[in-house]
């Protein structure tokens, strides 16, 4: 039997009651047997600053950078901003990114996202493939989760109570390790 594959998850809202980081403890929840969920926090990291960079990266990117290279997969769970990636995800990524060696480079990524509104955070998703290709890693085309009406998914305790989104969530982490085994057979093998 194969080993579970390590999965990283983010969120890219800090706020603790947001629908996005409620979906991804209902990931951490839902992941099947094939997949081992961590979470690491994006909170402490600082704003971008090149002048910082100079002089090297701060603890909390030196962590998260370390915790990327480790997982075999990262989960990003996006909340949309102004039909875009929120800035603090986007600095995490542009933190986490910096040379030397940056960790999502040939990384397999799947992303999913919640909102109220009707789109389920689908433009976030699109703008943050495009960024996750420009860094060379791999992200996952399909199966697509974007939990829309997130008002109506959630309990008022924050836990996921919608069986169909609940499915859709373990289809994509199944999906992802699948991903994952592939992309690691083709770096072996090739």
């Amino acid at each position: 039997m194969t080993h579970p594959v390590r999965v990283l998850g983010l969120a890219g809202s800090l706020r603790q009651a947001s629908y996005n980081r409620a979906l991804l403890r209902a990931a951490v929840e839902l992941a099947p047997p094939e997949v081992a969920l961590s979470v690491a926090d994006i909170g402490a990291i600082p704003l971008y600053n090149e002048d910082v960079y100079e002089q090297g990266f701060p603890e909390p990117v030196i962590a998260l950078r370390e915790a990327i290279r480790r997982a075999e997969a990262v989960l990003i769970v996006t909340p949309e901003y102004n039909y875009s990636v929120p800035g603090v995800l986007k600095n995490a990524i542009d933190w986490v990114s910096r040379p030397p060696e940056q960790p999502f480079d040939g990384k397999p990524v799947a992303i999913m996202g919640a909102s109220p509104g009707m789109f389920g955070s689908a433009r976030a998703q699109y703008h943050l493939r495009q960024t996750l290709v420009s860094l060379n890693a791999r992200p996952m085309s399909k199966p697509e989760v974007m939990v829309a009406s997130a008002h109506q998914k959630f309990d008022a305790h924050g836990k996921l109570a919608d069986e169909t989104t609940a499915r859709f969530v373990t289809a994509q982490l199944e999906a992802l390790a699948a991903w994952a085994r592939r992309v690691g057979d083709e770096k072996n093998n090739g």
